[in-house]
């Protein structure tokens, strides 16, 4: 898979479309770990993860593919 697109819990992200990403933090209803990626035109993904170690690592590898994009 190129650079610019990173498979995302079974989604596949350009990432040079995304414009915002926020931290991670904890999903509502104790549903385990979050973070939000905001796309142009208000269109949002939000992947969840079991453990805060895997929203983590999944969030700095996607942030590095941007930085090398």
């Amino acid at each position: 898979m190129s650079q610019k697109v990173r498979e995302i819990q079974g989604y596949a992200v350009v990432v040079e479309k995304i414009v915002f990403i926020t931290r991670v933090f904890q999903a509502d209803e104790g549903e385990g770990y979050q973070f939000n990626i905001r796309f142009g035109g208000d269109l949002r993904l939000a992947p969840r993860f079991p453990n805060r170690h895997e929203a983590e690592l999944e969030r700095e590898l996607l942030l590095d593919a941007i930085r090398t994009a």
